[in-house]
């Protein structure tokens, strides 16, 4: 059996799970999340959290309870904590800005790169050089992390690009001669 799915997911105070078959409902303070879990899942709701366990013996479904187990714990971080994802600008004359509701990237282009963050997360700036994304959705947090990153992937003779705050770029040697 899934090692996952064993442990119940535990509510903290002022979260609350609403179950109407398949579809889960998460509310807390910072919003309301919602997925459907499969139907090979079979969840139940006890004083201790809420459970997932599988519906029949196959490995899929076995695999499939440990994946809505983390999905649904992470939907409850979500709505109580929140995500986010901090990306870093390495190069010269790379910088970003927010614009009304538009991040404006400079990286080396010809032109300005303009992204457009989805509905359910907020893009900040704190300095130039810094973008943080937060949200509730831990998933749309860090697609969205991951688009922007995609503008410019560090590249590794020189680092120059955008990285996440704790990645680490492996460098390479230059060619000699």
């Amino acid at each position: 059996m899934s090692r996952i799915a064993k442990y119940p997911v535990k509510l903290p105070s002022g979260v609350e799970i609403a179950q109407d078959g398949q579809q889960v409902t998460v509310k807390g303070p910072k919003g309301e999340l919602s997925r459907q879990i499969h139907a090979l899942v079979e969840i139940d709701s006890d004083d201790e959290g809420i459970r997932f366990t599988a519906r029949n013996n196959r490995q899929e479904a076995i695999a499939l309870a440990g994946t809505a187990r983390a999905v649904v714990n992470n939907m409850v971080t979500g709505v109580h904590q929140g995500f986010e994802r901090r990306l870093q600008l390495q190069g010269v004359g790379y910088r970003a800005q927010m614009q009304q509701e538009t991040l404006s990237l400079t990286l080396g282009f010809s032109h300005p790169v303009a992204f457009e963050p989805p509905e359910g997360v907020t893009v900040e700036t704190p300095s130039n050089t810094e973008v943080v994304v937060r949200g509730i959705d831990k998933q749309l947090v860090g697609q969205t992390a991951a688009k922007i990153r995609g503008f410019r992937p560090p590249e590794p003779y020189k680092g120059k690009g955008v990285r996440y705050a704790d990645e680490r770029v492996v460098m390479k040697e230059a060619k000699k001669k």
